[in-house]
């Protein structure tokens, strides 16, 4: 293949025909016909009812002249409506029109019930209805064979989501009864259990449910096991209480996250995406590394990095780059195994990437009781190593293959991209903001996710003003009501974006703009199918703990080990999460890690944010690590080359997510955790020593692994390196001095013996 071909028709011809997301295994689309745009309103609307949640705008408090939110709301739908009518009297389709109304009506519906302030509980019950709806006709539209199964999948789906409705209806009634179940609560409860075992399965795979399934059957027969196993017994109603009311079961903690912090962040990354975002970090990225050695690969591993600043999502990432970057670096001269590596690798990495990161961490934030600028400033370090070791692996491959970048004359400019473009990080910038002054995240989410649109529906009104002067006058204008807007309440950038809509009603390109907004809607909401079920039947894991104590007993056992060798109850920790998440996505994977591994690491004197990152961090690796390594097999299909083989370029690659997690229990500071009698400047000479330390340690494991370093490696100098960076990672005295010699006398030797081979070289040509 020629050097010039086009690197997008590279991409397309080497593209799987049909895109699935490899979380869920459905295309990403809602079907054909009727019933496919059915459920895109559908999923609009589950979006309107999360955004109105989540903002948590009081519908029916006065806003402007005693006038509320209701009555505005109001005004638009019998508007709308009415030319609804006249459209219908002018003989056009009315089909979207209709199906969009009622889309609204129904989100708003749902909230103005509660006089527009709708009880924690109540979200939680209708977001995981919503999510059944979702996932149920996904499956009828994409998976059914015949009509019947069509009916089925949506009438599966309407009864998750009646279940949501029947604690909407019944909130009131069912607080008041509170332990006393009727035989309706027991019939919607057993339902709400079965409908989504069912749909997790369908969508997710068997694992999930399987070990959700066995924490159940704990519940309901764990007193029949021998001690110290045992339980006094519950019966089937205390269980069906327990798991499918209050917020101990299916809508305990993660189900909340999941329907604020997460939703409205999945939705902020969705229309980023829509605002040209990922392009101008695919831009940037180019242009910075595309013609240095191994370019392709190192536009891989910064445009990853960028993109998971903004997604938070590991494998969604290998999907949208990965199909453009993994033929680049195959075009090139990287191997397809490798190439997949370093896609999956640095795609994993955009979880633990801030200043957004994994749905995970807010969990986290929310389980430990900590702001989420707390986790982030754990995070920043260990991140930043990962992508540094991701980058020397593609440097060192680069070199070992005498691979050369793109020529400077086909790549962007960083410069000019950074002028015209600047404003598109201007959302992102807002947002970091808030999170380091304190804001909580679904404040400064639903404020990132305004500007956001504000930024998309501003650019479609400043094209169509011809004189630039306007264009000017009209941003500046702009500029000064949304900071107004962010200084007085969230209620007024809405305000603010809701103007901005109207505007764009009225002419051509601004309703091309306005679909683009509510496709991203629905997009946010399809993308929302695996994180939302998983963190619903996770609940099940915290619930039977809560219920019977299961909790305590492992904690028993780890500490038992623990207290004799840490570092064993560390492995032990590593070991259940990578083979728990061979099987299940990492939220759960760290749900029910953390459940059971950090109270114990806690207890043996692990810091609180320390142990619970270390679960996390091998949540991740699982994702990487064979057998079952799903981001390489999401990679597998772009790099045409076996999902196996890619997982373990990926392990090799993803070393220091391994690494770093015991570095950091062994040194907080290199999570940037307090340690006593550490203040001031010798805390950060602390910070500054451990970063030293670790980066060395990369470096070496990175040369070792890959065999090269200025010149390729003989088996024992990669014994060697491998040796001196193990020494500077083990805690025990005298390693690290044993580590920085070893490492010297490497550096020097290797150094040594490269410019005695050039210098004879040099003598035989001359």
């Amino acid at each position: 293949m020629s050097q010039s071909t086009n690197t997008s028709e590279l991409a397309q011809m080497e593209a799987p025909a049909e895109t699935v997301n490899p979380e869920h295994g459905l295309p990403e689309s809602f079907g054909e016909g009727f019933w496919g745009r059915l459920l895109f309103w559908i999923a609009v609307s589950f979006s309107t009812f999360q955004i109105i949640t989540s903002f948590g705008i009081p519908l029916d408090q006065p806003f402007i002249a005693g006038a509320s939110l209701f009555h505005f709301v109001g005004v638009v739908m019998v508007a709308w409506a009415a030319w609804l009518v006249v459209l219908a009297a002018r003989r056009r389709s009315i089909v979207d029109g209709v199906l969009g109304w009622l889309a609204v009506a129904v989100a708003f519906g749902l909230v103005l019930w509660f006089g527009g302030s709708i009880p924690s509980q109540v979200v939680r019950a209708l977001h995981v209805g919503f999510l059944c709806l979702v996932a149920g006709a996904m499956i009828a539209n994409h998976r059914s064979g015949s009509s019947a199964l069509h009916a089925i999948g949506w009438i599966i789906g309407l009864a998750g989501f009646g279940v949501g409705l029947y604690q909407w209806a019944l909130y009131n009634e069912l607080v008041i009864r509170s332990g006393e179940l009727t035989t309706g609560d027991l019939v919607t409860g057993i339902a709400a259990l079965a409908i989504l075992f069912y749909l997790v399965w369908r969508v997710m795979g068997p694992a999930l449910p399987i070990v959700a399934g066995l924490f159940l059957a704990y519940c309901l027969f764990g007193n029949y096991l021998p001690a110290p196993l045992d339980h006094r017994g519950y019966s089937l109603e205390q269980v069906i209480e327990h798991m499918s009311f209050g917020t101990e079961g299916i809508y305990a903690t993660p189900t909340l996250v999941s329907a604020t912090y997460i939703f409205l962040f999945i939705l902020f990354g969705a229309f980023m995406e829509k605002a040209g975002v990922i392009d101008f970090f695919n831009d940037i990225s180019m242009a910075v590394f595309g013609d240095k050695q191994g370019g392709p690969g190192k536009v891989c591993v910064a445009s990853s990095a960028l993109m998971g600043t903004v997604s938070g999502s590991g494998v969604a990432n290998v999907v949208a780059s990965g199909q453009f970057t993994i033929p680049l670096m195959k075009r090139f001269g990287f191997p397809s195994a490798f190439a997949g590596g370093v896609e999956a690798t640095s795609s994993m990495g955009g979880q633990i990437m801030p200043p957004v990161m994994g749905a995970v961490a807010f969990i986290m934030a929310e389980t430990i009781d900590v702001p989420y600028s707390k986790i982030v400033e754990a995070a920043i370090i260990p991140a930043l190593l990962y992508f540094a070791s991701c980058y020397l692996a593609v440097h060192l491959e680069a070199g070992k293959r005498h691979l050369h970048g793109l020529p400077k004359a086909e790549l962007p400019n960083a410069w000019t991209e950074l002028k015209t473009k600047w404003f598109l990080i201007a959302p992102l910038g807002v947002l970091v903001y808030l999170l380091f002054a304190g804001y909580t995240p679904l404040f400064a989410g639903a404020v990132g996710l305004s500007l956001t649109v504000a930024l998309i529906l501003g650019t479609a009104i400043a094209a169509g003003l011809a004189v630039p002067a306007l264009r000017v006058a009209f941003w500046v204008g702009l500029a000064l009501v949304s900071a107004y807007s962010l200084a007085s309440s969230v209620t007024l950038v809405v305000a603010v974006v809701a103007l901005l809509s109207l505007w764009n009603a009225f002419s051509g390109r601004g309703r091309t703009t306005l679909q683009a907004c509510v496709d991203a809607m629905a997009d946010g909401a399809r993308q929302a199918l695996p994180v939302g079920l998983a963190c619903a039947v996770v609940g099940i894991v915290i619930g039977t703990m809560t219920l019977t104590g299961l909790g305590t007993i492992v904690g028993t056992w780890m500490i038992s080990i623990g207290k004799d060798n840490i570092f064993a109850a560390l492995v032990l920790t590593m070991i259940f999460s990578l083979i728990l998440g061979m099987g299940i996505p990492t939220i759960p994977n760290y749900i029910i890690t953390s459940s059971l591994a950090a109270p114990i690491l806690l207890q043996l004197d692990v810091p609180l944010i320390v142990s619970h990152m270390f679960v996390f961090y091998f949540g991740i690796m699982a994702d990487l690590t064979p057998p079952v390594a799903l981001a390489a097999f999401a990679a597998a299909p772009m790099a045409k080359e076996s999902g196996l083989k890619i997982g373990m370029q990926a392990v090799k690659i993803a070393l220091p997510g391994f690494v770093v997690p015991y570095m950091a229990v062994y040194d907080p500071t290199l999570m940037l955790q307090p340690v006593p009698g550490l203040e001031g400047a010798g805390y950060w000479v602390a910070v500054a020593y451990i970063v030293i330390k670790a980066s060395l340690a990369m470096v070496l494991w990175g040369v070792a692994a890959v065999g090269y370093f200025l010149k390729p490696l003989a088996w024992w100098e990669r014994v060697w390196a491998a040796v001196a960076a193990g020494f500077l990672v083990a805690a025990i005295p005298l390693t690290d001095e044993i580590g920085f010699v070893l490492a010297a006398l490497f550096v020097g030797f290797h150094i040594w013996k490269t410019r005695k081979a050039s210098a004879s070289l040099t003598a035989a040509h001359s």
